[in-house]
C-alpha cells in the first residue's frame, strides 16, 4: 500500500554495518535477526504485536507490523529498507474467515523490512469467500459483505489488529480498482474493531462492503423478453376465434417461454435466505399464459359446439347477456320485429257433404294436400329460426365471457407488473 502506519519501538538495538551498502546491512542481519525468526518480535512477551492490515478488493493484501529485533541507520547502512525473504522472518498468522477455498494467487516470497524495524508484507489473493445475501430484490439488489480478520493461534495479549490507513482511503482505492470491473458497485465500506487487550480471547477486525449490483444485463437479458412475450400473449386476445386457431397461437408462447426459462437460468441465483422477486414475476407470467390458453379452449368451444348446446337458461341470460354484456359494453341490438308465438290452428278434419258429388271432393284434394305441406314447411322454418337463435345467444355468451376474461387479464396483469415494479423501485432507492 501507498501509506502504512508504523510504531516506533520503544526501545531496539541499532545494527551496526562494517559499510554503507545492502550487502554489509544484510551481513548483519544474518548475525542478529535471522536465528530470531522463531519467536514474535517483541523484547517483552507480555506486550502484543500491533498487526496493522490494508486491503482493496481487486487488489492486495497488505499487512505491516514492528519488528523489536531490528534497527539500523539508513545513512549509516546506506538504505532505508531492504526486501528479504519472508521465511526470515517471523510472519503473522492472520486469517479471513469468510474464505471458502484456499488462496489461488501468484506467491510472493520477499518482505519490505524497514530501518525503523517495520516490515511489510504485501500478497495477492484469489479466493471464494461466503457472503450472506439477501436476494430478494434480484436483480435491483444491495449486498452487506462482511470480513473478519484475526490471528489463527495467538491470543489478543500476543497480536492486535489495526487498520492501516483511513477505511476512507481503503473505500477510494477499491474504487478505482473495481471501476467498471464485473457487475457489482462498492457504494460504501466501514470497518469496527473487536479489541481483547492482555486477554485470552482473539482480536478481530472486521471490515463491512455495501454493495449494489450492476441490474442492465438481467433487465436486458430477463425482464424485457418476458414483458414482449406476455405483450404478445395480450394482443392475442385480437384474433377472431371464429376462424382463427388461437390455442395453437398461445401454446407456441407457452413453448417459447418455457424455452427461454430454460435458456436463462443459468443467469438466475441460485443461492440465498429468500426467494427472488423475478422468479415470482416469471411464475406470473407463465401462468397467466396458461390461464390465457384455458381460456381460449373454453370460448372456441362455446362458438364452434354451440349448435348443440340447450336453449340458454334464463339465469346465464340475464347474468351473461344483460349485465355482463353492459359491464365490456357488447350489448346486442334490438330487433326491430317482436317475435310472437303463432297460435296453433286446428283444422278440423272435412269431410264430404252429402251434397257435393265425387268430383266437387276430387278437385278439392290437391289445396288439402297442399295446405299440409305448407304447415310441415312452416314447422320446420320455426324449429330452424329457434335453432339458428339458440346458437346466436350462445355464440354471444362467448364473445361477452372472452371480453370479459381480457378485461381480467389486463387488470390482473397490470396490477401485478406495478407491484413488482414498485418493490423494486423502492428496494432499488433505499
Amino acid at each position: 500500500m501507498d501509506s502504512i502506519t508504523s510504531i516506533t519501538p520503544k526501545s531496539a538495538e541499532g545494527l551496526n554495518c562494517s559499510k554503507s551498502d545492502p550487502v554489509s546491512l544484510l551481513s548483519a542481519l544474518k548475525e542478529s535477526v535471522y536465528n530470531l525468526s522463531d519467536i514474535r518480535p517483541v523484547r517483552d512477551l507480555t506486550q502484543p504485536v500491533i498487526i496493522h492490515i490494508a486491503f482493496t478488493v481487486y487488489g492486495i493484501l497488505g499487512v505491516s507490523w514492528q519488528n523489536e529485533f531490528v534497527r539500523w541507520d539508513a545513512e549509516e547502512c546506506g538504505t532505508h529498507k531492504i526486501s528479504l525473504p519472508r521465511s526470515s522472518l517471523w510472519t503473522p498468522d492472520i486469517v479471513i474467515n469468510e474464505f471458502m477455498e484456499a488462496n489461488t494467487g501468484p506467491e510472493t516470497y520477499y518482505v519490505y523490512l524497514f530501518s525503523d524495524g517495520t516490515v511489510l508484507d504485501m500478497f495477492p489473493m484469489k479466493v471464494i469467500s461466503s457472503c450472506n445475501m439477501d436476494i430478494y430484490a434480484f436483480p435491483f439488489d444491495i449486498q452487506n459483505c462482511s470480513y473478519s480478520f484475526n490471528s489463527y493461534l495467538h491470543r489478543a495479549d500476543d497480536i492486535q489488529l489495526d487498520l492501516a490507513v483511513p477505511i476512507e482511503a481503503i473505500l477510494d482505492l477499491t474504487n478505482r480498482y473495481m471501476e467498471m470491473k464485473g457487475e457489482w458497485t462498492l457504494i460504501n465500506m466501514t470497518s469496527h474493531q473487536d479489541n481483547r487487550n492482555n486477554s485470552n480471547e482473539w482480536d478481530y477486525l472486521y471490515i463491512h462492503l455495501i454493495l449494489k449490483r450492476h441490474p442492465t444485463l438481467y433487465v436486458v437479458n430477463l425482464i424485457i423478453p418476458s414483458c414482449f412475450l406476455i405483450t404478445l400473449d395480450l394482443f392475442s386476445f385480437i384474433l377472431p376465434p371464429q376462424s382463427v386457431d388461437r390455442s395453437a397461437f398461445k401454446m407456441t408462447l407457452i413453448l417459447g417461454y418455457t424455452v427461454f426459462l430454460l435458456l436463462m437460468n443459468d443467469l438466475l441465483p441460485v443461492t440465498g435466505n429468500t426467494i427472488p422477486l423475478l422468479n415470482v414475476f416469471f411464475s406470473i407470467c407463465l401462468a397467466l399464459m396458461v390461464a390465457s390458453l384455458l381460456e381460449t379452449i373454453l370460448i372456441t368451444n362455446l362458438l364452434h359446439n354451440s349448435k348443440d348446446y340447450p336453449a340458454v337458461p334464463r339465469w346465464v341470460r340475464f347474468l351473461i347477456l344483460e349485465l355482463l354484456a353492459r359491464l365490456v359494453c357488447l350489448t346486442r341490438k334490438t330487433p326491430d320485429e317482436q317475435v310472437t308465438q303463432t297460435e296453433k290452428t286446428v283444422v278440423p278434419p272435412q269431410h264430404p257433404d252429402v251434397s257435393e258429388t265425387p268430383t266437387e271432393v276430387l278437385h278439392q284434394e290437391p289445396f288439402r294436400s297442399m295446405e299440409r305441406e305448407l304447415r310441415a314447411i312452416r314447422q320446420q322454418m320455426e324449429k330452424n329460426i329457434a335453432t339458428d337463435q339458440n346458437t346466436e345467444d350462445w355464440t354471444h355468451i362467448g364473445q361477452v365471457v372472452d371480453r370479459f376474461l381480457f378485461c381480467v387479464y389486463l387488470i390482473f396483469i397490470t396490477t401485478s407488473f406495478i407491484t413488482i415494479l414498485v418493490i423494486w423501485t423502492n428496494w432499488y432507492k433505499h
